[in-house]
């Protein structure tokens, strides 16, 4: 098998609760992005903007992406249920993104492309055509409130909140003529809303996300809150009381309900699917420690995604622990792994 430190656009696959065991391609390499919002799980942005390049040149991420796919199968291991675009930064920033989704569905037929973006860049018709070739697209919206998406995005100065809706509202009407092919069902969209306490989850934003959520009609809207570390420790997620009541008041205005993502792992592993699991130790240490340099993730998690034994994750994270390369911090009640800075 090829060794997960052999890559560094790969990772993964990490546990999704909204498309399952999901491949990760990181088109950035580093911590770029049109926004710096005050919950994000990838660490401390190193550079703020709006300019489009190519950041990971597809050549290079699909060459990985080829080695990937030549090591499951040699291992036999089962196909992720999702190829997810994102990473350390906003995907659409890099300008080879067409390429790379072509790429994948060559190198991964069958599998949905999915692109998880904060919906910036979706102002640009260049780049909702461009999004309109996969299947899933993920955009988030904050805040329609000037001043709270100020506060939860620290967007660029270019970014308004109301041209990043207006670009959503856009995308979903052109998506459908955007495919090339014609017998494809046009790209589906969930909205995701990730509330802050004291920050974006006034009465006024919800009106506001009321009316935008009606227009939309997305395939899927999501209520989410903190549920990991955030890059400012000051970030709270919002309690119970109030996640229930947004989620019930815009997740009902769902286009076709609820959209049902791919099936979890441990269903299929039910039904004797799941062939991973003998995987070396320096394997499973290499691959925690890519998956982990994008977001925070406790040892259950972890095993999932990897498909590996969870005493084996265990043992691999507490010798990571131990060398320093890894720390742990506490939230909401479960342990989080995450990349030891400084």
């Amino acid at each position: 098998m090829v060794q997960a430190e052999s890559y560094r656009y790969v990772f993964g696959p990490v546990m999704s609760g909204r498309l399952g065991r999901s491949l990760g391609l990181d088109l950035l390499g580093s911590r770029v992005c049109s926004m710096n919002c005050v919950y994000c799980e990838s660490g401390r942005l190193e550079r703020l903007t709006l300019e489009r390049k190519p950041y990971v040149p597809a050549a290079v991420l699909l060459a990985e992406l080829a080695a990937w796919e030549a090591a499951r199968r040699a291992a036999g291991e089962p196909l992720p249920e999702v190829v997810s675009l994102g990473g350390l930064g906003e995907p659409t920033l890099n300008s080879h993104m067409p390429a790379i989704i072509a790429g994948v569905r060559r190198i991964l037929p069958g599998v949905p492309v999915a692109v998880l973006t904060n919906a910036s860049l979706m102002t640009d018709a260049r780049v909702r055509a461009e999004l309109a070739g996969a299947d899933i697209i993920l955009p988030s919206l904050d805040s329609l409130v000037p001043e709270e998406f100020a506060r939860v995005n620290r967007a660029h100065p270019g970014l308004d909140p109301k041209d990043v809706a207006e670009g959503i509202l856009r995308f979903r009407a052109e998506a459908g003529a955007c495919r090339k092919d014609s017998q494809a069902r046009p790209t589906r969209v969930f909205l995701e809303i990730l509330l802050v306490a004291g920050i974006n989850d006034s009465e006024r934003n919800l009106e506001l996300l009321a009316a935008f959520c009606n227009r939309l009609q997305a395939d899927r809207v999501d209520v989410t809150t903190l549920s990991r570390p955030g890059s400012e420790p000051a970030a709270r997620a919002v309690d119970q009381a109030v996640l229930a009541r947004w989620s019930a008041r815009l997740g009902g205005q769902a286009g076709v309900g609820a959209a049902c993502p791919a099936p979890r792992v441990a269903e299929r592993a039910k039904n004797g699917h799941i062939q991973g699991g003998d995987m070396l130790p320096g394997e499973i240490r290499s691959r925690i420690l890519a998956s982990l340099a994008r977001r925070p993730q406790t040892g259950a998690q972890l095993a999932e995604a990897l498909l590996a034994d969870k005493g084996a994750v265990a043992a691999a994270l507490a010798e990571l622990l131990d060398a320093g390369r890894i720390s742990l911090r506490r939230q909401g009640g479960q342990d989080y792994y995450q990349p030891r800075t400084g």
